[in-house]
């Protein structure tokens, strides 16, 4: 299990745990980011990553991507 920042573009993951405050997992929640769910990093600049969920596009910073586990 490792953080979500530090895949490269192009790979996949699954979202295997999320950690930090509650107002943190509930954001991350309402975005898409439940167990179980398919990750890809679509691209990672300038501190923030682009990652496709469930269809989605979804532009995250690298501190939040360092609290979802894959």
């Amino acid at each position: 299990m490792l953080p979500l920042s530090f895949l490269n573009t192009g790979e996949e993951g699954i979202v295997k745990a999320i950690k930090g405050k509650d107002e943190t997992k509930r954001f991350l929640l309402n975005l898409g980011f439940l167990e179980g769910t398919k990750v890809k990093v679509i691209n990672k600049s300038a501190g923030n990553i682009i990652l496709n969920i469930k269809d989605t596009r979804v532009a995250i910073d690298k501190s939040v991507a360092k609290r979802i586990f894959v």
